[in-house]
């Protein structure tokens, strides 16, 4: 069985044009046929530049897909008087078994809080553990944040897939450190161009990546262009097989 993965930093659904629109990001989503999307910087009623939405639970329900929301920031007093919060999240069309979300809070708070999201999926008998995060731009941070999640990751003994907006550049010594240990999924399959989601329009920086363990093999990987104006970052998506 083939899987088809995507990996989206949506701006909490401000486009270039500096215009709010999930449709246009929910567009983007289904012209993709993805069967897991790991989402970063998304809103769940977190104040009026998302409207109050929960942007997790709208575009799922657009999708018609499961999904599990992950916070990395919770601050008290949307509209209502309850709690906002901004993450990650995973939609999939597969049966979720179970989620953990891991904030980043043993490290100490320089910038923007984060965090790891982890959900378990019931694919074709498989348990496949499926991860989405978003890494400091600190270097500091980002080596600790990163030694966190290959630990989790090499713990699991599950198929494992890890995604997200990783903030770093390829060879540099964090995707080093990831790639001891996972396959970069853009490496194994980009047809040797440089993969660059950033900036949408004029893009010419990787900071998006798709990472497996040895559990799957790699059919082919692509940065999605289909609408350049719907966030700051391209998608990236890969097909995978699981092999084991």
């Amino acid at each position: 069985m083939e899987l088809k993965i995507m990996t989206f930093n949506i701006r909490h659904g401000k486009g270039m044009d500096k215009k709010h629109d999930l449709k246009r990001i929910s567009h983007v989503l289904k012209h993709s046929n993805a069967d897991i999307i790991g989402l970063n910087e998304v809103d769940k009623e977190f104040s009026k530049r998302s409207e109050f939405v929960d942007q997790a639970e709208w575009i799922a329900k657009d999708l018609n897909m499961g999904y599990v929301f992950g916070p990395s920031i919770t601050m008290e007093g949307n509209e209502e008087g309850g709690i906002r919060q901004y993450g990650s999240a995973i939609l999939t069309r597969f049966p979720i078994k179970k989620s953990d979300n891991y904030p980043f809070d043993f490290l100490p708070r320089i910038v923007e809080d984060r965090a790891l999201l982890k959900v378990i999926a019931e694919i074709e008998n498989h348990e496949v553990a499926i991860y989405i995060t978003h890494l400091s731009f600190a270097p500091f941070l980002h080596t600790k944040q990163t030694e966190f999640i290959l630990k989790q990751v090499t713990q699991d003994l599950k198929p494992s897939i890890i995604m997200g907006d990783w903030n770093m550049k390829p060879y540099s010594s964090s995707w080093r450190l990831v790639t001891e240990q996972l396959k970069d999924t853009w490496e194994e399959h980009g047809n040797g161009s440089p993969g660059y989601t950033y900036p949408s329009k004029r893009p010419r920086m990787k900071l998006d990546y798709i990472f497996t363990n040895d559990f799957f093999e790699v059919v082919d990987a692509n940065v999605v262009k289909t609408n350049r104006i719907a966030s700051d970052h391209l998608p990236l998506s890969t097909t995978l097989k699981i092999i084991r």
